[in-house]
């Protein structure tokens, strides 16, 4: 079992370019993650359209992958930190050209509609960070707990998370190779050639603002197309600004407990992960081991596996 390519990580006077390849953004959020990634150490670029507007996206189409393909190519820089999700990054998925980012790969952080851009990179074998944007970083500052975990990975330091158990926890042990994101946009790369989710992988997966019986059906969508035959185990993550209602005749997590049934391996529910402010990052394509007991569940991050760590 191997974790994907791991860019390299980031030293002091390193260089991380802020893109906006989907919604559009407040500048005062990206100042402020500018200044938060400066105290950190770290030299910052912000692509040209940065602060583009155009309908709802932060620029046209041909802008926002001008600015995120010049992100890619570019030759120094050690991280890509997108400003912000929304809707959008699907548009570029077409027009990503990956030849100079092989020989320069560098980390791509971000979530929610950002998970396109996630799948794109795996599907090219390189890993990237599920993780907390410019508005979190303005947000937040430099003591928040999520921001620090951020600050840590890009050093090369990658945590372990411990929380406490849920009570529709499956417990059980995994070690397996960490994918996911947001389900609806895992959902919108199904029969593309970005829908990969490997024999040993652990998947996790967050949404805001869907009502419980889509993600029921996304999720059905995944049972019946054998996703969950080839999963080590499943990381439900949080699922915010929806209302429960009757039409499922249960609560979501126990709508998700019901569809999960047939399966042994271990399940996770409220993981910190997702649209709230403790969204702790994740990096697609770590080694992860997972172990679920009656208290606690604990998830730590490797760079691979030998069968010791």
């Amino acid at each position: 079992m191997n974790s994907l390519k791991f860019p390299p990580f980031l030293t002091p006077g390193d260089t991380i370019i802020i893109v906006s390849p989907a919604g559009k953004i407040a500048a005062d959020f990206v100042k402020g993650a500018t200044n938060l990634l400066t105290q950190w150490g770290y030299k910052i670029e912000v692509a040209r359209y940065t602060y583009a507007h155009h309908a709802g996206f932060s620029g046209t189409k041909s802008q926002r992958l001008s600015d995120l393909q010049k992100a890619l190519d570019h030759p120094t820089a050690r991280a890509i930190l997108c400003s912000r999700g929304g809707y959008g990054c699907i548009h570029l998925l077409e027009g990503i050209d990956l030849s100079q980012f092989i020989e320069n790969p560098k980390w791509l952080i971000g979530f929610s509609d950002i998970t396109c851009l996630h799948s794109y990179l795996q599907s090219y074998h390189f890993a990237s960070i599920h993780g907390v944007m410019a508005r979190h970083l303005a947000a937040e500052g430099a003591d928040d707990l999520c921001s620090g975990y951020l600050r840590n990975i890009l050093c090369g330091e990658l945590p372990t998370y411990t929380i406490p158990s849920h009570k529709l926890n499956r417990i059980g042990e995994a070690v397996g190779t960490l994918r996911g994101g947001n389900l609806a946009l895992l959902s919108s790369m199904r029969g593309t050639p970005y829908d990969l989710i490997p024999d040993d992988s652990i998947l996790f997966v967050e949404d805001v603002g869907e009502a419980p019986h889509a993600v029921e059906r996304m999720l059905y969508n995944m049972r019946i197309g054998g996703f969950f035959t080839k999963v080590r185990a499943v990381i439900i993550g949080q699922f915010t600004e929806y209302v429960e209602r009757e039409s499922l005749g249960r609560p979501l997590y126990k709508a998700i407990e019901r569809l999960l049934k047939p399966y042994d391996f271990p399940v996770v529910y409220d993981f910190p992960v997702g649209h709230v402010k403790d969204n702790r990052p994740l990096i697609n394509g770590s080694i992860v081991e997972l172990s679920v007991n009656a208290k606690t569940t604990t998830l730590s991050m490797h760079k691979s596996y030998n069968g010791t760590v």
